[in-house]
């Protein structure tokens, strides 16, 4: 949106340097973005010769101009300040300097952002300007530019709408209808070029901005910008790509009903004042012009465009969903984590002395496990805390073969991302196994299910100057099948024992999809998630009697994952609840070691005590586990 002169400078606040932001997770190749002034990295030139370029919202005390949002976003996913930067501008071109990926330009229509796209980028001086409609430069758009195909791993990101208004092109509920299909049309020739991820923002509501605020147009301007997104949000809807619909509005809605806690002024006029003074009433606590001049407390720098507040606030906003899948994709890596730690207390009690043929054997197991993520490129790095109790116990049924159940109960809290969002999960795992033991020949088997109770899910990302939190809980299940099979190569009843074994693995974790509570602009709803895990390995079981009545044990093993493919989920705003997107999560990899070491003592006939640690590490993932378990004959 280009309504005041694109050439009057502008005070504000300047967040992005010339380098990249180093940025967590991000499995995107570039950024690519298109719309208007919103949007514009600097296409225009800033004749006051403080920056490269003019951008639509406040400047510094240096005279830089702040940031907009996809600048904000992309910093923070990694892309250096030349991606980021202008496509056309005249300035790159005069010093030698490569064109960017924005591709926005101040003043242009959705018709303009579309022929962006399929046919020619031009830097045109937009109507009521003088010079309107002179062109600076041109060249083609992206699309013909890039022989016609869309990179498919690229981010897109979109805005416009505003400038068909204030242009005069929209003046009933059809133009308003129009405008938003033409938006929509942007984003389906750059899927039918090859584009799979986008970013859309909805119009912000015009009458709530201080062009139109208290004027005889607030309360149309109001309707149409709301059929012009009933519009979009209808055609988004049938476009085969991941297209993210930001819900601006709602959003812009919440901050000004509760601006403290979004880091606005509490006491001023947010939408009848701006900062500059340019074409609206400046503020006269936090204006330009002001006792304490500071566009950091105001939403708007003009009559309709954003301070670096409002820039910031929607940038925090497209990251905190852009950025959930690489948290809510480890949901069932903690369920798995649990099925592991219940397999291994398994493995470490069949350790444990045989009772004699027909009797019975009990196990109280206690035990705590620590869980480290490392950072990929689309998981969070986190960090996980777990405690357990189990119960089980086992008949031997003759000299080969002993039988038994047992019981857990695992409680996890994993904290993930930048802003430590809290996880926790308890998980309800019952098995039945078996064991054989004939001459050197030995194997082992159980069955494990479980119900998952994940009762306290709080995803916490920053928004502008404060972190919000959304909340959630839901239910899964979990079922697991692991064997191995070896054979001793030292002769039964030797003091030390050797073997080599063989072990296949197979779980699956179900976690059920939810909605987060509070039903704002930021809160998801999130479809259900399945993670298989399917594991073969190659082991040595090794143990040694220290003592009459103390043995050590230990096992190390080597296991290739056949399941490791990238693990997406599919996503909808809660506001937005028949817009569905799928984006990319965490991927397993593909080899996995594990190690256990322990010791047995016996301290009464048919009494025994064990405690004994594990440790299992893939490239992005450790896990380690100490417990602690009493057996009894009887």
């Amino acid at each position: 949106m280009a309504k005041p002169p694109f050439l009057r400078t502008l005070l504000g606040t300047l967040i992005l340097a010339s380098g990249s932001v180093l940025a967590a997770p991000n499995p995107y190749s570039t950024m690519i973005v298109f719309g208007d002034s919103l949007s514009d990295a600097g296409q225009f030139p800033d004749l006051t010769g403080n920056d490269t370029g003019t951008r639509f919202t406040n400047r510094d005390a240096d005279g830089k101009y702040a940031p907009v949002s996809p600048m904000i976003l992309g910093g923070k996913l990694g892309f250096s300040a030349e991606e980021l930067g202008p496509s056309t501008s005249t300035y790159n071109p005069t010093h030698q300097l490569p064109d960017g990926n924005n591709w926005a330009v101040g003043g242009y229509t959705t018709q303009q952002i579309l022929d962006s796209i399929t046919d020619t980028s031009k830097l045109v001086i937009p109507p009521g300007q003088p010079f309107a409609g002179l062109v600076i430069r041109d060249r083609p758009g992206y699309l013909p530019g890039n022989g016609l195909r869309a990179d498919p791993n690229a981010l897109y990101y979109l805005t416009g709408g505003g400038n068909d208004f204030l242009q005069g092109q929209v003046n009933s509920p059809a133009d308003a209808a129009a405008a938003g299909a033409r938006l929509a049309a942007s984003a389906q020739a750059l899927q039918q070029a090859g584009a799979r991820y986008m970013i859309v923002w909805l119009l912000p509501d015009l009458g709530q901005t201080p062009n139109f605020s208290g004027s005889p147009l607030q309360g149309a301007l109001s309707q149409l910008s709301g059929v012009f997104n009933q519009s979009l949000v209808s055609q988004l809807q049938q476009i085969d790509a991941q297209i993210i619909p930001l819900n601006v509005p709602a959003l812009l809605k919440e901050a000004l009903a509760d601006p403290g806690s979004f880091g606005l002024a509490t006491n001023q006029n947010l939408v009848g004042t701006c900062y500059s003074g340019n074409s609206c009433v400046q503020n006269p606590l936090y204006g330009i012009g002001g006792t304490t001049p500071d566009p950091t407390k105001l939403l708007f720098n003009d009559a309709v465009h954003p301070t670096i507040a409002g820039q910031q606030l929607i940038a925090d906003y497209a990251y905190s969903v852009v950025s959930a899948p690489w948290e809510l994709t480890l949901l069932p890596e903690m369920a798995h984590a649990s099925l592991r730690a219940h397999q291994d207390e398994l493995r470490n009690q069949w350790q444990t002395p045989w009772q004699g043929v027909s009797q019975w054997q009990a196990i109280v197991a206690t035990g705590a496990q620590d869980l480290d993520f490392d950072e990929q490129s689309s998981a969070a790095k986190g960090d996980g805390r777990g405690y357990n109790l189990t119960l089980g116990g086992s008949y031997r049924l003759d000299d080969a073969w002993r039988v038994g159940l047992a019981a857990g109960v695992y409680r996890q809290k994993l904290e993930l991302g930048e802003h430590d969002s809290d996880y926790r999960l308890s998980s309800y795992l019952a098995s039945a196994f078996a064991e054989f033991r004939h001459d050197r020949w030995w194997a082992d088997a159980a069955l494990t299910v479980g119900h998952l109770d994940y009762g306290d899910l709080k995803r916490t990302f920053a928004l502008g100057v404060n972190q919000r939190s959304e909340k959630a809980d839901t239910d899964g299940e979990a079922w697991a099948l692991t064997t191995r099979a070896g054979f001793n190569l030292a002769a039964p009843g030797s003091a030390w024992q050797l073997a080599p074994f063989i072990s296949a693995d197979y779980a699956r974790v179900k976690v059920d999809g939810y909605e987060e509570r509070s039903g704002r602009a930021t809160a998801l709803g999130v479809d259900d998630q399945e993670r298989t895990s399917r594991r073969l390995g190659a082991g040595l079981l090794g143990s040694v009697q220290l003592a009459p009545a103390t043995r050590l044990f230990a096992e190390v093993a080597r296991e290739h994952e056949f399941e490791d493919e990238q693990q997406d989920v599919t996503l909808h705003l809660s506001s937005l609840p028949d817009n569905h997107f799928t984006l990319a999560g965490y991927t397993p990899h593909s080899n996995l070691t594990r190690a256990s070491l322990g010791l047995t003592q016996q301290l009464a006939p048919g009494l025994n005590l064990r405690g004994n640690y594990t440790w299992r590490k893939s490239d992005a993932l450790t896990q380690q586990g100490l417990n602690l378990a009493l057996s009894l004959d009887f």
